[in-house]
């Protein structure tokens, strides 16, 4: 599956169903081009499992005001469209797939 890139208008339809990890980012965030690839390399082995989200938070602020993003990367986790955990900050990738475990 690949990465979804939301945007204020498809969000609530691209976090509907099943387990979704939304990263909240910006262009020139340093931390944020960091966990880039962890996401790329999350997204691989989670496949089917779960279903990875960005959203660029200059360009999509009525969704990022919506849960309070106040520092990025954000990284909240969905089930069937419920906010149900959070990160902040950086995050090594066996962080992030437990984080979805609990949640699968």
């Amino acid at each position: 599956m690949a990465i979804v890139h939301s945007t204020d208008s498809t969000f609530t339809e691209d976090i509907a169903e099943g387990v979704v990890l939304v990263d909240f980012w910006a262009t020139w965030c340093g931390p944020c081009k960091m966990i880039a690839p962890v996401l790329e390399e999350l997204d691989t082995d989670l496949a089917g499992k779960a279903k990875i989200v960005k959203v660029d938070v200059d360009q999509n602020q009525q969704t990022a005001a919506q849960f309070g993003i106040m520092s990025i990367p954000t990284l909240l986790v969905f089930k069937d469209g419920e906010p149900v955990d959070k990160t902040v900050g950086f995050q090594p990738k066996e962080a992030l797939a437990e984080l979805l475990a609990k949640h699968a």
